[in-house]
């Protein structure tokens, strides 16, 4: 009985070895230079076990070639090709966008709805009908009826600052600043999406921010869940694996659900994303054929993929997913850019007093009045929220399932073939590791706002600054983010002096325990009202 114990583990170790040799010598044989792996946890190791940022490892493989045109990169057991490359990088996701459609599969929609039926889970033609459904819902004209919702909300949080301020012992509080703009960005999603007034600021512990706050942060353990399910979907199906625990999908699905019955029985018409998505599921959701503005430098525009008449019927949880979706990229991502933004004005006072003076002549030209119109219209702000994008981008790689097999040409220019890339697998670009490139940014490392004046951006070389994404498959709701971010600033630089304090990280060093965007220690700053 041993002695067949002994033989089966011996035939199982050996397949197991054999398959991984296989699997890690795929690019190897084809001429892709890569850095070598380790057995099962792929190039992720320091990843896994903390030593090193997610954006530090990818940048190191981005670096070691610095000649190539694409390279290889293991996520655990999933071989994956990066793009180098920025004129294969346009050509994947624009010129032949058809071939590489969809996002990689992340979640199972069955098991994980919340998550799996929305916009960026969506494929092929589901998700050109939602794209085309959802777009009439983030132009710049639906975008003017909810920058004063914004600007309400910032209220709210100044006068909390005012008051925390003013009863503090030195004239001064050192703030939390991603706890700050996580209240922020949630009060803004709780208005401007649920219709909702909520004051995380005050109320710290209401169940709003409580249940988005277990949403919305996509912790350390989840995101090893999304990889792990990315790369092993049987298992995850098997062990029926979700993202969101089932008390927070209750609450969400309970909310709006009661949100929509509400309007429809009082007659309750409010510009947010539930009376939105009440039109969409009437099919009067429609575009309004005006011209779209630009919130920024940053802002995408809709390709014709979201401009074509849906006649496609969406089921409510198909519509309660797009909700959720909204929260969830209203949340995290726009918060973090907040939070950098606010780091890099305390840690360059001179920006930080430019930035106030043009605020000030904004305040006084137009009687105290930021609209959407104030916000086209400062250019400094524009700059300071465009170099934020750039040296932090919130989405720090994108990624494109090959829905083909579709030939990349030769990585480099000592390979002997061209590499096919096959049906089922799937490329990354390295936002990151493009915007730190300084083949296209002189010193990334330094802030600089001025890489985006009228001077200097164009200057800036097409699909190297990609804090949206590229493509159809773009950020659908740019315009919001950069309204959210700019009426943050505003408002808060109006009222409160920003510095430094003794827990400020400088220099600027990531934490390694999630795969967010964060600092070591946290990001804390000094506030003090202006006189």
């Amino acid at each position: 009985m041993l002695m067949l114990l002994l033989i089966w583990t011996t035939v199982v170790l050996s397949i197991c070895w054999l398959y991984l040799r296989e699997l890690y010598s795929k690019f190897n044989k084809r001429g892709v230079n890569n850095l070598q792996p380790t057995p099962v946890l792929g190039n992720m190791g320091s990843v896994a076990f903390r030593k090193h940022h997610f954006v530090e490892v990818t940048t190191k493989l981005y670096n070691a070639y610095p000649d190539d045109r694409f390279l290889g990169w293991y996520e655990f057991a999933n071989p994956m090709i990066m793009l180098k490359d920025i004129e294969l990088i346009k050509t994947i996701g624009v010129k032949d966008f058809e071939n590489f459609l969809d996002h990689r599969p992340v979640v199972d929609g069955k098991i994980d709805p919340f998550f799996g039926r929305s916009l960026i889970s969506l494929k092929g033609e589901e998700w050109k009908d939602m794209r085309s459904t959802l777009s009439p819902a983030f132009t710049s004209s639906k975008m003017r009826l909810m920058v004063p919702f914004m600007v309400e909300v910032g209220d709210i949080m100044i006068k909390s600052l005012k008051e925390r301020i003013q009863s503090s012992e030195g004239g001064y509080i050192d703030v939390e600043c991603k706890d700050l703009t996580n209240r922020y960005a949630n009060d803004v999603i709780a208005s401007c999406a649920f219709g909702l007034k909520v004051d995380s600021h005050t109320d710290r512990d209401n169940i709003f921010y409580k249940m988005g706050n277990i949403a919305a942060t996509f912790r350390f353990v989840q995101l090893l869940k999304i990889i792990v399910t990315a790369s092993w979907p049987m298992i995850s199906k098997l062990l029926r694996i979700s993202v969101f625990d089932q008390n927070v999908k209750d609450f969400f699905h309970g909310l709006i659900i009661r949100t929509m019955q509400e309007r429809e029985t009082k007659n309750i018409i409010r510009p947010d994303m539930i009376n939105l998505l009440m039109e969409v599921k009437k099919g009067q959701l429609t575009n309004d054929g005006s011209v779209d503005d630009d919130a920024g430098f940053a802002t995408v525009e809709e390709s014709s993929v979201g401009k074509k008449n849906v006649t496609r019927a969406w089921s409510e949880s198909d519509l309660i997913a797009q909700a959720v979706l909204f929260f969830i990229a209203g949340f995290e991502t726009i918060s973090s850019v907040m939070t950098f933004a606010l780091y890099e004005l305390a840690v360059n006072p001179d920006m930080q007093e430019r930035l106030l003076q043009e605020i000030r002549e904004n305040e006084q030209k137009n009687g105290g009045k930021f609209d959407y119109t104030s916000i086209q219209n400062m250019k400094y702000l524009d700059m300071i929220v465009s170099e934020v994008l750039r040296k932090w981008p919130p989405a720090i790689s994108l990624d494109r399932l090959c829905m083909n097999d579709y030939n990349l040409g030769k990585p480099n220019k000592t390979a002997a073939q061209d590499y096919i890339i096959r049906k089922g697998e799937i490329v990354t670009i390295p936002v990151w590791s493009i915007h730190y490139d300084p083949k296209f940014y002189s010193n990334p490392e330094k802030f600089d706002p001025e890489r985006f004046s009228d001077e200097n951006k164009h200057l800036i070389k097409p699909f190297t600054y990609i804090p949206f994404g590229l493509g159809p498959r773009n950020c659908i709701g740019s315009r919001f983010a950069l309204c959210e971010v700019k009426v943050l600033l505003y408002q808060l630089l109006l009222h409160v002096e920003l510095a430094p304090c003794e827990k400020t990280c400088v220099p600027a060093r990531l934490a390694t325990d999630t795969f967010n965007i964060r600092l070591q220690g946290g990001h804390w700053l000094r506030f003090r009202m202006r006189q």
